[in-house]
């Protein structure tokens, strides 16, 4: 089946689809249970790719380390954009890439 013919399925972009796979964009567990149907495969084997940290783990970061919970009290505060702290996040990946 092509990524196009699944997409279509999905009622998703095949350029969405691309980014999920290629591990750019997550889709919902809505989108991602309507995939293993379609591939007809358990939804625990597409969920073995997901490499992103669970949410409860980024949960426990600001309460078990305090200057995590500071930090982000002070993103909030200061009103930054999920946008600039990406950006910010991209620049410092640029960084140590060419090191």
């Amino acid at each position: 089946m092509s990524l196009r013919e699944v997409a279509r399925k999905l009622g998703v972009s095949a350029a969405f689809l691309s980014d999920v796979e290629l591990g750019r964009r997550h889709p919902s567990d809505k989108v991602l249970t309507e995939i293993a149907r379609i591939l007809r495969t358990p939804l625990d084997d597409l969920r073995r790719y997901d490499t992103r940290v669970p949410v409860k783990d980024i949960q426990r970061v600001p309460t078990s380390i305090p200057t995590y919970g500071y930090a982000f009290r002070q993103l909030i505060d200061k009103k930054v954009s999920p946008q600039e702290l990406l950006d910010l996040v991209e620049k410092k990946r640029r960084r140590e890439r060419t090191k």
